[in-house]
């Protein structure tokens, strides 16, 4: 457990960009752990993801799986980072093997680690997206925020 001020580190999830990064989704942003990316996942950021939301610790989830539960996302690629916040809710069951989703609305399914993002993929700066557009390793801490 890392603490970063009063934030608790729950997850560091390992990514790689691709080619096909748009990130120009406007509600959504995802990693996958397939290793491919078709034009049409414009809010998938990275693939080879270390985790889906399957594989997450029992800590995460229980965090995550509790209503307005909030969570600080960094998103590091290279020396840029950029932060997101999001919340857990009790509809949250983490049971995709394949990918995580953050979502602006409060839609949840199996795919969904959090929801009432502050962003989305349109949202990353286009310095980010032109790393991961040239398959630029990344990663995604998650951070229980108190």
């Amino acid at each position: 457990m890392v603490s970063n001020n009063r934030n608790t580190l729950l997850e560091n999830i390992s990514f790689t960009g691709h080619k096909n990064v748009l990130a120009t989704n406007r509600s959504t942003l995802e990693v996958t752990t397939e290793n491919f990316l078709t034009l049409r996942g414009d809010c998938i950021i990275g693939v080879n993801a270390s985790k889906s939301c399957e594989k997450l610790s029992e800590r995460t989830k229980s965090w995550l799986q509790k209503d307005d539960h909030r969570v600080l996302i960094r998103i590091e690629v290279a020396n840029e980072s950029f932060l997101l916040t999001a919340f857990g809710s009790a509809k949250l069951t983490h049971t995709n093997d394949i990918s995580m989703v953050i979502r602006k609305s409060d839609f949840t399914c199996h795919r969904t680690l959090a929801i009432k993002a502050s962003a989305s993929a349109i949202d990353i700066p286009r310095t980010i997206v032109a790393l991961l557009r040239k398959e630029a390793l990344g990663s995604m801490q998650i951070y229980a925020v108190p």
